[in-house]
């Protein structure tokens, strides 16, 4: 076991979860997700894509702590308390996306046996990734993991 799985492991031991950020790449945007949560409480991952890194990490941050308290997200649902004066939704993550995104949860879970969902919000305007109307650049920033590439929740 390297230093960085070690790590992990602690993190997941003492808080719930480790957070892993990945930079963006070219096109891609990049992304954090947690890793542990399904087994810490036996709730979902979860992903935030296209949103910089402190924000980012107190998105999982604020998941974790809640999930630990008892609740839990239902796609397509929308919730209050994650960006300051905006609801998210979920979406579930379809397993094909797990090899890209979610890396440490396919080492720590020994597979894909885990479930995750993908946090999604609004640009500051109210529009959503699905939405006709959005901005591209706002869609490519944050793309939809599920199995259409759609809003598949709601």
């Amino acid at each position: 076991m390297d230093a960085a799985e070690k790590k992990a492991l602690e993190d997941i031991e003492r808080f719930g979860c480790h957070v892993i950020h990945v930079l963006p790449e070219g096109d891609l945007p990049g992304f954090s997700y947690s890793v542990g949560v399904q087994k810490s409480v036996g709730a979902p991952e979860v992903i935030v894509l296209g949103l910089g890194r402190e924000i980012a990490h107190s998105i999982v941050n604020e998941y974790n702590t809640r999930v630990r308290g008892g609740e839990r997200f239902l796609p397509g649902r929308f919730y209050d308390g994650f960006l300051e004066g905006f609801e998210v939704t979920f979406e579930r993550v379809h397993r094909g996306h797990y090899r890209e995104h979610l890396g440490w949860d396919l080492w720590l879970h020994k597979g894909d046996a885990f479930d995750a969902l993908q946090l999604v919000y609004p640009t500051t305007s109210g529009v959503w990734p699905w939405d006709p109307v959005g901005p591209k650049l706002f869609r490519a920033r944050q793309p939809l993991l599920t199995a259409s590439g759609g809003r598949e929740a709601g």
